[in-house]
């Protein structure tokens, strides 16, 4: 086209174009706005003027190339434009050049575009200007000029209507206030904090008090307003909406208001000053700013700065020069009022971590967006039409989904778009298909950008591009270059972008350009990231994150991405696809594997561990999804309990969050704490039925949030805690909750402590007690109510039949319940209908009242005693900390003595008096059931103990310890009324004791007093010495008196002792001088126990462990004194009187030989003295001497103990018990010069038994000279020697001087880390004495003085060698050395090289010895090798030598072996080898062998256990044995042969006729072995024992067995235990024993018997059987119970074993005396109480058991009962084995009682019984014969 048509044809198209723009002015107004924001537009003239349109068509073009041609672009999309008319229009007029020509006429220059609203900015900036003094009529004039312009320019920039989405609407119709709800005491003092601000049923001509954001009472400290709220809350929207309410006068308060956007702000690099903020970007004054920003300094109160988007902010920079800084400096500045003080700041912030320039005084104001009410009110100004109006509320009321999204102003406005376009011929409830997710709003809104159903797929991909390409740069502003002109015609047209004008510097701006909403930006991201096939599934699922919300402020670039993610799973829901197919342009398949990608990221995210925040964002997205098995997987992977904390959570929130948990089966628990709630979130609760547990702590909770709650409690049918702690309720709010709780019957603790409630409030939620049956806890505390609201609270407390407990202190209060379901129920069984009756009305409850520091006074405690009178049986009362004084003390205590307390009065802190304590006394002194009284004046505290009454003790007693009648003496004392006082630093004197007295004898004339304890007074010696004058007045005795810390010097403790004779019940006298401890103690009575450390976990009414009084001694214990002769003797005159047995313990620091001396010689005159104790005392080098010379000033001495010369210990009995004395000196460095001495010493004791002088100083030196003097002491028993450094040398001599001691019988040395030695002695000459060493560590030479030992020690017998480093050469040296006339020699050696050796050369061994080789044993694997040698007269025996060497197989190395080997081996009787193999590869030592048997024409036993043996091997073996016709015992047990070499053997067995024993255990015999060992069996008429144990024999082999035991008359022991034998084998077995007679062990364990075995044994048994064993044999009560009553016939039964098998129902006892019975196994039978009620009775009938066995049973107390008493009667018993029973506390005391009796067992074995660990210990501690541990820990004797 040449450039004169170009030329004509512009010139038309500008004429058609302003045409048509006259027609659409109010657009092009528009679109002015959007380009140019900074226009002041004249709307005075309503008729468009074509010059007006023509000048912003030049404005629009001047602007830019591309914003011209993007205005052109939206001209064209949404004006009705020609065809012909829309091709030229976007392409001639996209040229530059020509389209300037034909506008630019006319018009010299283009000025810049206005900075601010219109105003023209003067060319000098602020900052630059020199300051000018102005008088105060100036400066105010330029000042108001100023502010009038300021406002001016806010109503034209607020004035109009916005038509895009993200300014804000200025007409006060469009507007709905969100609600906003205050967060600290910060609060006006005029608005009740907690309160809403904004009414929405407000007129529309009403104005909201938003002013009530500013508290204008605040006259000092920053004035600083933060409104949080999450996006799209409406925050700034609020904020234009302040700006627009003070432009039109309504915020007339302020002068100045300024309004700033972080995200403007943010664009500014350079630092500024408060004044170029304020002027250069905000409104510069036409002249003077310097005078107008002083104004405004001095006016700071009157100004209001809003900076908007604080969350967006950027780090802050350190300040310049001038108090120049980046914007955030300054924010900070003005924050902290360093900047403008006194001026009034409001921020906006989304909920996180504020910048730390945010002071903690700072009001903090929540923004919940809208409730219900909020949302219609929305809905109808949004709808202009009425039909349109009634159409959306009924869509928006009829799905709650939506009207929860419409919570959120934001989402309201989208919402309200996409119903504008569903509605008109949608049928009803559409929106709940179309609207249901966030995500699908979103695109609903898109798909109205083109109603005719084109979606415009590359715009909105490449909008998405821009926005996620932001999002990565933490950008929201773009320029024009960000964004192509198409595109941004794109936004425009449907209001997705905003503009608006940004100033850079002073002289500069820019046109800004953002989406209309943040959460828009997010949306399109999110659509780009899904549908563009440039990003991979990798890129796509790294944005699919779950943000912390608590970001730090140190970040460069802003985090954008908040509802990212949630976009993102919204997407990902199954709806969404063709809506992405569509956009992507690609099939299902590639836009599900995308969608599933995001599924899976959210799928993981949710199998892990979350914070709060995270855990409902998570939740948001996987609504967003709309996957249900999703869904399922999430709430199943929620932890019971889900705990929120200090975050800001929406109803939207918990609507996510209750959406996942309609999917969980469990219940769960919820705990909201320290989090700002939206006061209508509950709503999103109703109708979870899933939650367990609701609990809200949070001072932002008010009445609203109640009123909220209270509605959704009752559709909460699973729920049993609520908790509504530390919240701002009142009257207002209690009130619904009051109407809803009784709706929840369900419910077992409800807690609302720390509120605002009053007494009417108290009282109206404590009514509601009988309406909420189950109910178990209701928590008040931290309310306020008064005195009279507490005894109305006792009052209901005392009435109510389902309260348990009031505990009432300071601001606490509790009430305890017990359900209506329990209560109904007593454990007592009443059935008759007066009890029923009774347990209705409550009186048979027990009731706990505590009531402390509740100011209570005197005419209180009558009102109470009032109520305590018609109440219930209390269980306790605690009344400690008010002000009774003595008289409201007394009239409680009074009534106490009339009333049922169960447990405890507490009275202490109550201002008593000495007087009081008189008056407390006796008031007391009639109640039956007290059982203490605790009174300190020092420490205020008044406690009385009650027990149970005696009824309801016994059936306590019955009740937690169902045992039989045994009934000890001290529970029979128990079962009476007993009670102990303890009046400690109560400042009673020696005047007050008789008056004291008085009333004590009165306090005990009707009821027994137990326990009197008086210390920490000041009675003295005088008031001692009164006291025990008076002792014996008291009507009923003691068993127990405390006078410690009373001023007691050791002449007043002289003249207690006289107590123990004069005073019946004073048995024991405990004294400590150092600490002033005094105690007089009775009979059965225990230390423990009276310092009231008694066990715990005890049943009320159990006996304590004490000793009945017929086994009690008295004792006398003094402590912490200097004892000196002459005291000593004044101590022990006292004591001659005192009746026995006496135990005297003494304790000092030191005691000189003076004392000792006389204590020594004093106690001939204490025959009653059964034990003398010196603890804790040191005494000298000298006294061992005097203590070994007791026995001949005092023969009644038993036992001498000086340990360390610390701790001497003389016990005594009388001399017609005397057997022996004991005497040992351990650790008391006695040396070689005291042997003598001490050995003369000792030789006076005639009937010296032991002596222990272990860990002293003898070395070998000592013990030379102790043995010179050995055969002087007339000792009879062990001396013990150990740990006194004694070396090889010692050893060696004591060996050296063995035939001059004669009566040497067992020596015992261990050189090792035990160190021991010891020698046993006896009172005549032993003919065998058997020595036992152990790593002595011989060296050579010693070798050879040991033989020469051996072989002058003629009495020695038995020779053990433990680990000695005795080689093979020494061993052959040693046993070729040691030559006898006469007798025999028993060496046994135990060394490693014993494992490895060769039988070859233990022969060579044997070979060389003096002696005559009658037993070897050889054992590789427990490297122990025996011989025993016989030593006699040689004789000549060449010809019998030939006669053996002729059956011999002699190689031409072994024969010299061989020959000695005859010699040496001739008398051999007992051959025993284990774990030796013989081998194929080397026949030696099976040719040795067999030459061996060959030879041992002697041989009776021969045994090769454990052992590997060939063929060959045992070819040879067999051989040898077939000539071995002595033989009586072979055992083959444990050996690996196969079935060849099993019949070898047999048939080398059918020879040996005399065989009497036979062991083939663990034997693999086959069919055919085992016919071979039958047929041979039926020769051996001689055999007494037979074991084929676990050789599975079965049934067939059994009965052939059985078929030839009547051949074997002479057996006695049968052992076929683990043979797989049934009823099928038993029975013919069990019929076959009838035949022999003789049999006394039978051994049939680990077989499935069966009853029909048991009961033909049982018809069967021999008279001389000794040992029955049966364990693990199927048997059944029948059986067992027939083999019991069969023994009957057995008087020599020694052991009888039943264990591991099924004796559940009845358990065998004896109904006649078995004498000899030892040992009784019933292990793991299933044995419980009932079953065994006669088993503990009939051991009575077994006088010798040593083992009682019943681990691993049922047993309860009563059988422990039940053996209590038989365990004083059995005098034998070593061993009770009762582990992993179900025996409680109770009934291992009662065990304790049966041993205190006089049972000599030395333990008890009670490991894994229900006893707690502390219980047991404390047991243990009182006997510890109770073993509690896993390990026996049985004491060994010596």
């Amino acid at each position: 086209m040449d450039p004169e048509s170009l030329q004509l044809g512009t010139e038309n198209l500008w004429a058609w174009l302003v045409r048509l723009l006259s027609e659409n002015s109010a657009w092009l107004d528009a679109q002015v706005r959007f380009y140019l924001p900074t226009v002041d537009l004249d709307s005075s003239s309503k008729v468009p003027d074509p010059e007006i349109i023509r000048h912003q068509l030049r404005r629009l073009y001047t602007q830019g190339l591309e914003t011209w041609q993007s205005f052109i672009y939206s001209l064209c999309m949404e004006l009705t434009v020609p065809l012909d008319l829309e091709v030229p229009l976007l392409s001639i007029w996209g040229q530059k050049d020509e389209f300037s020509k034909q506008i630019g006429a006319g018009e010299d220059s283009h000025p810049g575009p206005p900075l601010h609203h219109g105003v023209k900015r003067p060319s000098q900036s602020c900052g630059s200007s020199p300051r000018r003094k102005h008088c105060r009529k100036q400066q105010l004039e330029l000042a108001q000029k100023y502010l009038k312009l300021l406002k001016t320019s806010a109503q034209q920039y607020h004035g109009g209507v916005c038509m895009g989405a993200g300014r804000p609407q200025a007409s006060p119709l469009a507007y709905v206030p969100p609600i906003l709800q205050w967060s600290r005491a910060a609060a006006p003092l005029d608005a009740q904090e907690g309160a809403t601000i904004g009414d929405p049923e407000a007129a529309d001509d009403v104005d909201v008090s938003i002013e009530d954001l500013f508290n204008f009472r605040a006259h000092k400290g920053p004035r600083v307003t933060v409104l949080l709220g999450k996006a799209g809350m409406g925050k700034t929207t609020l904020a234009h909406r302040l700006c627009w309410k003070w432009a039109n006068g309504q915020l007339d308060r302020f002068q100045a208001l300024f309004l700033f956007e972080f995200r403007q702000l943010n664009t500014i690099t350079h630092l500024l000053t408060l004044p170029q903020l304020l002027f250069d970007l905000y409104l510069s004054p036409e002249s003077e700013s310097d005078a107008v920003f002083q104004y405004l300094g001095k006016n700071a109160h009157q100004v209001l700065l809003i900076f908007d988007g604080l969350d967006e902010a950027l780090h802050a920079g350190s300040m310049g020069p001038d108090d120049a800084g980046s914007v955030l400096s300054l924010f900070s500045g003005l924050c902290r009022g360093t900047l403008l003080p006194g001026c009034w700041v409001m921020a906006t912030s989304r909920p996180g971590k504020l910048p730390a320039c945010v002071p903690t005084e700072a009001a903090m104001v929540y923004m919940w967006g809208f409730d219900g009410l909020r949302v219609e009110k929305y809905v109808s100004h949004f709808f202009s039409d009425l039909l349109s109006r009634e159409l959306a509320l009924a869509e928006v009321r009829s799905n709650e989904r939506l009207r929860g999204m419409c919570a959120v102003p934001a989402l309201c406005r989208v919402a309200c778009f996409c119903l504008r376009r569903l509605l008109p011929g949608s049928p009803p409830g559409q929106s709940t298909a179309l609207l249901s997710t966030i995500t699908q709003l979103y695109l609903q809104m898109v798909e109205t950008f083109n109603p005719n159903g084109t979606l415009p797929a590359t715009s909105l991909l490449d909008l998405g591009k821009v926005a996620l390409r932001g999002l990565d740069t933490g950008k929201v502003i773009f320029s024009m270059a960000d964004i192509p002109p198409p595109l941004m015609a794109f936004g425009a047209v449907h209001g997705l972008l905003t503009s608006f004008c940004i100033h850079t510097d002073p002289e500069h701006q820019k046109i800004g350009y953002a989406f209309a909403h943040l959460s828009l930006q997010e949306f399109f991201a999110a659509l780009y990231l899904m549908a563009s096939d440039t990003v991979d599934k990798d890129t796509l699922i790294c944005y699919v994150t779950l943000n912390s919300h608590w970001v730090l402020r140190t970040k460069a670039r802003l985090d954008l991405s908040d509802n990212l993610p949630t976009f993102l799973a919204g997407l990902a829901s199954h709806t969404c696809r063709p809506f992405l197919c569509h956009l992507a342009r690609q099939d299902e398949a590639w836009v599900g594997s995308r969608q599933a990608a995001v599924v899976q990221v959210l799928k993981k995210l949710a199998s892990r561990k979350l914070t709060g925040p995270k855990m409902i964002e998570l939740c948001h997205c996987v609504a967003e999804t709309q996957e249900l098995e999703l869904a399922r997987f999430m709430a199943q992977s929620l932890p019971f309990q889900l705990s929120f904390h200090n975050f800001p959570l929406t109803r939207a929130d918990l609507a996510a969050l209750a959406n996942v948990l309609e999917h969980k089966a469990a219940p769960i628990h919820l705990d909201f704490d320290g989090c700002p709630l939206e006061p209508h979130c509950p709503e999103a609760l109703i109708g979870c039925g899933q939650v367990e547990n609701l609990s809200f702590k949070s001072r932002k909770c008010g009445d609203a949030f109640a009123e909220t709650l209270s509605r959704s409690l009752p559709t909460l049918g699973s729920l049993k805690t609520l908790g509504l702690t530390g919240s701002k309720i009142t009257a207002r709010g209690i009130s619904h909750l009051v109407q809803a709780l009784p709706l929840c019957s369900q419910l077992e603790e409800v807690s609302l402590h720390d509120n605002q409630l009053k007494d009417p409030e108290v009282l109206s939620l404590v009514e509601l007690l009988p309406c909420l049956p189950n109910l178990q806890k209701l928590d008040l505390s931290r309310n306020s109510f008064s005195m009279s609201t507490l005894l109305s609270l006792v009052k209901v407390a005392f009435t109510c039949p389902t309260v348990r407990k009031l505990q009432v202190r300071e601001s606490d209060l509790i009430f305890l319940l017990c359900p209506v379901t329990e209560t109904a129920v007593r454990p007592s069984g009443a059935s008759n209908l007066q009890d029923k009756d009774s347990l209705k009305k409550g009186q048979n409850r027990s009731l706990e009242l505590r009531l402390q520091k509740c100011q209570l006074r005197v005419h209180d405690a009558e009102t109470l005693v009032e109520l305590f009178q018609k109440g219930p049986r209390l269980e306790e009362v605690d009344l400690s900390g008010n002000h009774l004084e003595d008289e409201g003390c007394r009239l409680v205590a009074e009534a106490a003595s009339q009333l049922q307390i169960a447990k405890k009065l507490d009275l202490s802190d109550n201002g008593l008096s000495r007087t009081g304590v008189t008056y407390v006394l006796r008031a007391m002194s009639t109640c039956g059931t007290l059982e203490e009284m605790y009174i300190s004046l020092l420490s205020n505290t008044v406690v009385l103990t009650f027990a149970q009454e005696p009824r309801e003790q016994e059936r306590s007693w019955k009740r937690d310890a169902p045992l039989t009648s045994f009934v000890c003496p001290v529970a029979s004392e128990m079962s009476q009324s007993s009670r102990r006082i303890r009046l400690t630093h109560c400042g009673f004197l020696a005047k007050h004791t008789e008056r004291l007295c008085r009333a004590l004898s009165s306090s005990c004339q009707l009821h027994r007093l137990d326990h009197l304890d008086l210390s920490d007074n000041s009675l003295g010696d005088e008031g001692v010495a009164l006291l025990v004058q008076l002792l014996p007045g008291l009507s009923r005795p003691l068993q127990s008196l405390t006078l410690s810390r009373n001023g007691v010097s050791l002449d007043a403790v002289f003249g207690l002792i006289p107590c123990m004779s004069s005073v019946p019940w004073v048995f024991h006298l405990d004294v400590s001088l150092e600490s002033d401890h005094i105690v007089l103690r009775g009979a059965g009575t225990d230390r423990d126990a009276l310092a009231g450390r008694c066990g715990p976990g005890f049943p009320a009414g159990a006996p304590e462990l004490e000793f009945s009084p017929r086994y009690s001694s008295r004792s006398f214990r003094l402590q912490g004194c200097q004892l000196e002769p002459r005291r000593l003797a004044c101590l022990c005159a006292p004591l001659e009187k005192c009746p026995g047995p006496l135990e005297v313990h003494l304790s000092c620091k030191t005691l000189s030989d003076e004392s000792l001396k006389t204590l020594l010689e004093c106690l001939p005159k204490l025959p009653q003295l059964s034990l003398l104790q010196l603890n804790n005392t040191v005494l000298s080098s000298r006294s061992p001497f005097l203590l070994a010379d007791v026995f001949n000033l005092c023969p009644r001495v038993q036992k001498v103990n000086l340990r360390s010369l610390c701790r001497a210990d003389l016990h005594f009995g009388s001399k017609e018990d005397q057997e022996g004395v004991c005497f040992g000196f351990p650790g008391c460095s006695l040396g070689q010069e005291h042997m003598e001495p001490l050995c003369g010493a000792l030789s006076r004791c005639t009937v010296l038994s032991q002596l222990d002088l272990t860990g002293n100083l003898l070395n070998d030196s000592g013990l030379r000279c102790l043995l010179e003097c050995l055969p002087q002491l007339p000792i009879s028993g062990w001396l013990d020697l150990s740990h006194n450094s004694i070396s090889q040398e010692g050893v060696l001599c004591l060996l050296e001087t063995l035939p001059s001691c004669p009566r040497v019988c067992e020596i015992s040395v261990s050189l090792g880390s035990e160190q021991s030695f010891r020698i046993r002695m006896s009172k005549e000459e032993e003919a065998w004495t058997k020595l036992r060493l152990c790593e002595c560590s011989f060296s050579p030479e010693h070798v050879s003085r040991l033989a020469s030992s051996l072989s002058q020690a003629q009495q020695l017998s038995e020779l053990s060698l433990t680990r000695c480093h005795l080689d093979l050469p020494q061993l052959i040296h040693l046993l070729n050395l040691v030559n006898r006339p006469a007798g025999l020699l028993g060496l046994r050696l135990e060394e490693p090289w014993v494992g490895h050796v060769s039988l070859p050369a233990v022969m060579e061994v044997c070979a060389q010895a003096s002696g005559r080789l009658t037993e070897l044993s050889l054992s590789e694997t427990q490297q122990q090798l025996r011989l025993q040698l016989e030593f006699c007269h040689q004789e000549d025996k060449s010809e019998a030598m030939a006669n053996r060497l002729a059956h011999c197989d002699l190689g031409t190395d072994h024969s010299l072996l061989m020959t000695q080997l005859m010699e040496t081996c001739a008398r051999l009787q007992q051959l025993s080898l284990s774990q030796v193999n013989f081998s194929d590869d080397d026949d030696t030592r099976s040719r040795l062998l067999q030459n061996l048997l060959l030879s041992s024409c002697e041989l009776k036993s021969f045994r090769l256990t454990s052992s590997c043996v060939s063929t060959e091997s045992l070819t040879h073996l067999a051989s040898g044995l077939g000539h071995c016709q002595h033989l009586e015992e072979l055992d083959f047990s444990n050996n690996h042969l196969s079935e060849e070499n099993i019949e070898l053997l047999m048939g080398a067995l059918q020879g040996t006729c005399r065989l009497k024993k036979l062991h083939l255990g663990h034997f693999p015999l086959e069919a055919s072995s085992l016919a071979l060992l039958i047929q041979g069996l039926s020769h051996m008429t001689l055999l007494q024992h037979l074991s084929l144990r676990h050789n599975q024999i079965g049934d067939v082999g059994t009965q052939n067995l059985a078929a030839i035991l009547p051949r074997l008359p002479g057996l006695r022991k049968l052992d076929l235990s683990g043979n797989s034998i049934g009823p099928a084998g038993g029975v013919p077995l069990a019929k076959s024993l009838t035949h022999c007679r003789c049999l006394e062990e039978i051994i049939l364990g680990n077989n499935a018997l069966g009853d029909p075995t048991a009961l033909g044994l049982a018809q069967r048994l021999s008279p001389q059987l000794r040992v029955l064993c049966l364990p693990s044999s199927h048997l059944g009560p029948e059986g067992a119970l027939g083999l019991a009553q069969a023994l009957k016939q057995c008087p020599h039964i020694e052991e009888f074993s039943l264990a591991e098998n099924n004796l559940a129902g009845r358990v065998p006892y004896f109904c006649k005396s078995l004498p000899r019975l030892r040992k009784i196994d019933l292990i793991s039978c299933k044995i419980d109480d009932q079953a065994a009620k006669h088993l503990a009775t009939s051991l009575m009938f077994c006088p010798a058991l040593e083992e009682i066995l019943l681990s691993w049973n049922l047993l309860g107390d009563e059988v422990a009962a039940e053996l209590a008493q038989v365990l004083p009667q059995m005098g034998q018993l070593k061993r009770v084995d009762l582990e992993k029973n179900r025996i409680t506390a109770c009934g291992a005391q009662l065990l304790a009682h049966g041993l205190v009796q006089g049972s000599c067992v030395p333990v008890i074995r009670l490991w894994n019984n229900p006893i707690p660990a502390d219980v047991a210990q404390s047991l243990q501690s009182q006997e510890p014969r109770l073993d509690f541990a896993f390990f026996d820990q049985q004491p060994r004797a010596l």
